[in-house]
């Protein structure tokens, strides 16, 4: 039931006057971060972001003596799908592959395009075998219905668990090669690093 008078209306409306914009910037400032840490064609978050949060991860994995685990993803044979059907196309494809990932990740997990036709998923508290299932899930979800006139698209996954010795270059450098060992191993599988 209190009223204000017109002198402290006055001094409240002068405050907002000045602080309006000052949120809006912040606003802006926030929103101008997180179109920073997305990916314009795939909206995950891209590689900068990749980087920078296996670095935290790592680091917080490591004090912490916590498990983590790194999926690294190529879809398979994808420069011949852009040679089939033209790049327009095949970002379209980049695009439906990333809705369906972020569709099955859990949501303690980072799911990021690293470039090009690659992903990467960061999994926090998650041992190999998790790993192993995401990439499962993920593959199912990629590969169950065609993706626009690619048709249907596979996957090759490489997977690493943290090791004590590990630092953030040397895990994706451990998972990374796991991916290309099992493109060179037929494609639609997964390997782990060794």
């Amino acid at each position: 039931g209190y009223e204000f008078g017109e002198d402290t209306i006055r001094e409240l409306e002068a405050i907002a006057r000045r602080a309006g914009p000052a949120i809006d910037n912040a606003r802006r400032f926030r929103e101008a971060r997180q179109l920073a840490d997305l990916d314009a064609l795939t909206g995950l978050h891209n590689r900068r972001y990749f980087h920078e949060t296996l670095d935290r991860e790592v680091a917080r994995a490591t004090r912490y003596d916590r498990k983590l685990a790194l999926l690294v993803l190529d879809l398979d044979d994808f420069k011949g799908v852009n040679d089939r059907i033209g790049h327009l196309a095949g970002d379209a494809v980049l695009a439906g592959a990333a809705e369906r990932i972020r569709d099955v990740v859990r949501s303690a997990d980072i799911a990021c395009r690293v470039g090009g036709d690659e992903f990467g998923v960061i999994l926090p508290e998650a041992s190999l075998a998790d790993a192993d299932q995401l990439y499962q899930r993920i593959n199912d979800a990629v590969s169950a219905r065609p993706i626009g006139e690619a048709g249907r698209v596979r996957l090759s996954g490489g997977v690493a668990e943290l090791r004590s010795e590990d630092d953030p270059v040397s895990f994706f450098e451990r998972a990374d090669e796991a991916l290309y060992r099992a493109k060179n191993a037929g494609k639609g599988r997964i390997v782990a690093a060794q």
